[in-house]
């Protein structure tokens, strides 16, 4: 296996690093599927085609050996997004999808498991190009396909990474192709390893990573344009802003559509709380005393910044509690391993800022702590991050409890902003 190399000087946008870290974190994490609790939206190009879903992997009359690698992986029923994606991406003639689907819910085993179905092993040149933000994530996605295909030899994988260098001239024999935009671009225009036009399946993932940066968004296109018309478009995303759109609507063709509905309704599950302090000591006292009047299975308690949280997790420790520490200076496998052991139970607080906010699932979280609430660089209520937040409990159909410290009027004002934005 190829060594990690250093990401690229001019990555430096620091939402683009936040997000790339956040997803490669989320694949790392993932041992098992999330149990999905969300609903999906399905828009069909032809509204007059029949929905079809599946209840069953056999159902998708998949090769052989395809079948066992699927369950050799540990999938018993395809998941939530799978089943109503899956039909569309094995469709013949090929139908082009746009598919929301958050971290954990299986959407990388669905788009490998269409690429593996599509090949032809009996054709030793590319047939399925699949382009990741990282070369980490890059990684993550070959793991899967080598995973899947194990019971399938015939067919080969490559990575087109930086520092994987090929010799001049010559064609490529694998018939999968995974990597990052600027390597997919060269080998497929200037060195030529590649003939785009013999590409029958062609895969954005991580879109929302991807177009946090310009130069990666026009790589895609350009990978895009060379492809043959009836190339199969698949374009993953797990979330759906408006830039994420008309990245979308550039890249893929009359597709179908999977999306989420909104995630506000996880508030319905959640009780939402607020206690009245007058300082970070005064937090500190009513934090304990919480632990003391109410029965806490695991909790996630959220600070705004690295030293609040150290500062926290050093008290709670001196008064007995086992708690892990998550922050955005550790290197994404460290995060992952605190993360492991906190599901794990080893530790029963995990105090973190907002590096944990999204999309980190753990069943047994039953109280969420807003030590310091969520707010943007200019002071004002992030929302959005206050979902993530206290989604963190409530989640595979349980009650969850969220309580915020408000300390200052000013915090006070921002939650009731908050409270306004959310109706609740």
């Amino acid at each position: 296996m190829l060594g990690l190399y250093k990401v690229r000087s001019e990555r430096n946008c620091s939402d683009y690093n936040n997000k790339s870290a956040q997803s490669l974190l989320n694949k790392l994490i993932r041992s098992n599927l999330v149990n999905t609790t969300n609903q999906v939206e399905v828009l069909q190009k032809d509204p007059s085609s029949p929905l079809y879903s599946v209840r069953s992997f056999e159902e998708l009359h998949l090769k052989p050996q395809l079948l066992r690698g699927v369950y050799g992986m540990g999938f018993n029923r395809p998941s939530k997004i799978q089943e109503t994606a899956l039909p569309m991406m094995l469709a013949e003639p090929a139908q082009n999808l746009i598919a929301q689907s958050q971290s954990g819910t299986g959407k990388t085993a669905a788009f490998v498991l269409a690429m593996l179905s599509h090949v032809d092993p009996n054709l030793n040149h590319p047939q399925c190009l699949c382009v990741s933000p990282t070369y980490e994530l890059a990684l993550q996605t070959g793991k899967v396909i080598e995973q899947m295909g194990k019971h399938y030899p015939e067919v080969k994988l490559v990575y087109a990474i930086r520092g994987n260098k090929l010799p001049r001239g010559m064609k490529l024999e694998e018939q999968i192709v995974i990597g990052t935009p600027g390597t997919m671009l060269d080998w497929c225009s200037k060195f030529r390893f590649i003939d785009p036009k013999k590409i029958k399946v062609f895969v954005l993932d991580e879109a929302d990573v991807m177009i946090a940066t310009q130069g990666h968004q026009d790589q895609s296109i350009r990978i895009q344009r060379m492809l043959p018309k009836n190339c199969q478009m698949l374009l993953f995303s797990a979330t759906f802003e408006e830039s994420v759109w008309s990245f979308a609507q550039r890249i893929v063709p009359e597709p179908n559509i999977i999306k989420l509905k909104r995630e506000e309704e996880t508030l319905d599950t959640i009780k939402q709380y607020y206690v009245l302090c007058n300082s970070k000591e005064e937090k500190f006292q009513a934090l304990c005393n919480i632990y003391g009047g109410i029965t806490i299975a695991q909790a996630m308690i959220f600070c705004h910044t690295r030293k609040t949280a150290g500062w926290l997790a050093g008290e709670l420790s001196r008064e007995g509690h086992q708690v892990a520490l998550l922050s955005g200076e550790m290197q994404v496998e460290q995060r992952a391993a605190v993360i492991e052991r906190f599901r794990d139970g080893k530790e029963k607080v995990l105090v973190t800022t907002n590096v944990c906010a999204r999309g980190i699932d753990v069943e047994q979280v039953s109280v969420v702590i807003n030590f310091d609430l969520p707010v943007d660089r200019e002071g004002n209520p992030d929302n959005e991050t206050y979902l993530h937040r206290i989604g963190r409990t409530g989640r595979f159909g349980k009650r969850g409890l969220a309580i915020n410290m408000v300390d200052s009027k000013m915090s006070m004002n921002i939650l009731n902003r908050i409270q306004d934005h959310f109706s609740k």
